[in-house]
């Protein structure tokens, strides 16, 4: 029974982890202000990649560091939240890089390793440099 209990604690806990502002207005004004670009990360209450994605990726605090330099964090769910009309919703995850104005720097989708998301961060800053 502990076993058991201590696994479901485990996982309450890696949700837990991740939990980053919704409010697309509120990014793209810190953006401005701190003179940095917006990741948002698009997923879906239902979806088990987006979940694996947050708990096993997103939730690390070398990924968070490194995310934080350039970025403005924020988490959209196409299942409860508001989406810009100018974003698609479908599939996710959905990785968008915008800049302060909202405009699309650079766009994926799908479910990273730890090495793929840091290949992906370095084909945004390529993308940046064009």
């Amino acid at each position: 029974m502990k076993f058991l209990l201590s696994i479901v604690m485990l996982i309450a806990t890696l949700s837990a982890n991740f939990n980053w502002p919704s409010d697309y207005e509120a990014a793209l004004s810190q953006a401005k202000a701190q003179k940095k670009d917006v990741y948002l990360f698009l997923g879906s209450e239902y979806c088990k990649y987006c979940e694996k994605f947050e708990n096993e990726i997103l939730s690390r605090e070398d990924v968070l560091k490194k995310l934080k330099k350039k970025y403005v964090l924020i988490y959209l769910s196409r299942d409860i939240d508001d989406i810009p009309s100018h974003l698609e919703t479908k599939p996710v995850p959905r990785h968008y890089f915008l800049n302060y104005k909202g405009e699309i720097i650079y766009t994926t989708i799908g479910y990273r390793s730890f090495e793929g998301f840091n290949e992906l961060l370095n084909e945004v800053d390529e993308a940046k440099k064009d």
